[in-house]
């Protein structure tokens, strides 16, 4: 084991040096761990001091516990880059599909890309007199009675990694936009089933702790942080036309605000500008 003070617990210590290697590549993004009894006899620690350095991984989103299946590297976290230009207009042509890597190379080895990634229609609940109906309500000026809502999920690499939820003032919306299942841009569909053009009015930041809800949706444990994104896009004439609340799992994205060009792939600016 490497030096450290001598106060630190010895499962933090072998935490220490099981990142040390995930960052020196020893173990790539998506790469197994080895099993307990391995890294036991490795370290030389016993089985328990390993279970507990491997907790304290999962709980800083470095390592992934699949169980009945083993312990997995997470992916790099996605910086999903947002372009400020106060000069123009922005249009929404659903900015997380152009800021986030939806066509997603599989693990070393294999070829292609994951099937299934992107936005997939989940449900189409009515709208009542919950909390987001009330607020999206507020934010159009309309009355929920207005109000269709549709909930997406967005896959990438295989898993879902953000869940939405649009209202728009528009009764009935088409019953194929609706279906469960149906993938697209849901931006663009909306804005198309409504016959307008939209443009960002306004976006907010902010985080949670998921609810039971998105905990299903996201295949995440409750309470695990989300990072917020909402707000209302409207029509060329400045008529409130749509509103979105996105969730995005806090342990595999970022929000980058770019107040200059993006530079391509180093740093922050690597995965494009958000529209």
């Amino acid at each position: 084991m490497a030096t450290h003070r001598s106060d630190t617990p010895l499962y933090r210590r072998l935490a220490r040096q099981l990142q040390e290697r995930i960052d020196a590549g020893t173990y790539p993004a998506g790469s197994r761990l080895p099993s307990e009894p391995e890294l036991s006899a490795d370290f030389g620690v016993n089985r328990l001091t390993v279970r507990q350095a491997v907790a304290e991984l999962e709980r800083a989103a470095v390592l992934e516990i699949r169980r009945g299946v083993g312990t997995f590297v997470r992916p790099p976290a996605v910086r999903v880059s947002i372009t400020v230009d106060p000069r123009s207009q922005r249009f929404d042509l659903g900015s997380v599909h152009r800021a986030l890597p939806l066509d997603t190379p599989l693990p070393e080895g294999a070829a292609g890309t994951v099937e299934g990634d992107g936005e997939a229609v989940v449900a189409a609940p009515a709208v009542g007199g919950s909390t987001e109906d009330g607020e999206a309500a507020r934010q159009l000026g309309r009355t929920v009675g207005e109000l269709s809502r549709v909930d997406t999920v967005i896959r990438i690499g295989g898993r879902p990694r953000v869940a939405n939820s649009y209202w728009v003032p528009t009764r009935p919306l088409p019953a194929e936009l609706l279906r469960p299942g149906r993938p697209g841009n849901m931006v663009l569909a909306l804005a198309g089933a409504a016959g307008v053009e939209l443009e960002y009015d306004w976006r907010a930041f902010g985080a949670i702790g998921a609810d039971l809800a998105d905990a299903e949706l996201l295949g995440v444990p409750p309470g695990t942080p989300l990072l917020v994104r909402e707000g209302v896009s409207c029509t060329p004439d400045g008529t409130p036309a749509l509103y979105v609340r996105r969730r995005i799992d806090g342990s595999s994205a970022r929000f980058v605000l770019h107040y200059r060009e993006p530079r391509g792939a180093d740093g922050a600016g690597g995965s494009g500008p958000a529209r």
